[in-house]
């Protein structure tokens, strides 16, 4: 059975329950189940068409459906759905008035393992093509609005080594801190074609150490600098971040 994480609005609807167990091979046939078991959902997923709400957002996984193959994607048992409700008020244009999403936050901690490994091995063995790798990695993941290793992550995840740890977050602090890392990368592997050995590496640690603080603190030094630059209102940042969330730490699982 696929689980439904339901958000805070409606869980009142489902006996107070922040995720529940369904049936089905699709997310439609999934999300007909959590209505067949709790009826005072329905209304709030589907309008009088039977058709799901607009302003319904669902995700399997890190993925909107939309993106996939709509209410038609297939799930597995090992897969995750997410509801989001699109979350309105406050000024036009500003972070309060931006919903949330849910941000697969399992996927984040492996692309830092990920980083933090190849680069280290880059190090050990004085490999600057690795790091070269590892910086076009991360440039294409930061480019389409995911985390480099995201392939990785899901053929792991496939195999049961990995649970999605989905919380309402903000994707876009997590692309602008992935494409820091791709730039101070770019640096190093210039200087080391430029024969300046020591700054290259400085550069590549430069990378390791904040991917570590995040991967083992929890902490993501580019996110914290993109909502300074966001209150500072700089053009491109506008996302707040989540109620109660100190900007940088890693939002709760139970949010």
């Amino acid at each position: 059975m696929s689980l439904v994480r339901l958000p805070t609005p409606l869980r009142p609807y489902a006996d107070g329950r922040k995720q529940v167990e369904v049936k089905g091979t699709t997310v439609a046939d999934a999300l007909a189940d959590l209505a067949k078991s709790y009826p005072e959902l329905s209304h709030h997923l589907y309008d009088d068409g039977g058709r799901l709400r607009p302003y319904v957002n669902v995700f399997l996984n890190d993925d909107d459906v939309r993106t996939l193959q709509g209410e038609s994607t297939p799930i597995t048992d090992e897969d995750r759905l997410v509801i989001v409700p699109s979350i309105a008020g406050g000024r036009a244009g500003s972070p309060e008035s931006t919903a949330l999403r849910p941000v697969d936050h399992t996927a984040l901690r492996v692309n830092q393992a990920f980083i933090i490994s190849f680069l280290g091995a880059a190090f050990i063995a004085g490999s600057i093509p690795l790091v070269a790798l590892v910086c076009l990695v991360m440039g294409i993941g930061s480019v389409v609005g995911r985390p480099g290793f995201l392939p990785l992550y899901r053929l792991l995840r496939g195999r049961g080594l990995f649970k999605p740890d989905v919380v309402q977050d903000n994707s876009e602090p997590h692309r602008f801190a992935q494409g820091m890392g791709a730039a101070v990368l770019v640096g190093s592997v210039i200087c080391a074609v430029a024969g300046l050995s020591i700054v290259s590496w400085t550069l590549a640690w430069v990378v390791i150490a904040p991917a570590a603080l995040n991967l083992f603190g929890g902490f993501c030094v580019g996110c914290a600098i993109y909502y300074w630059l966001s209150r500072l209102g700089a053009p491109g940042f506008n996302r707040a971040p989540p109620p109660g969330v100190t900007p940088g730490r890693r939002p709760s699982s139970s949010a």
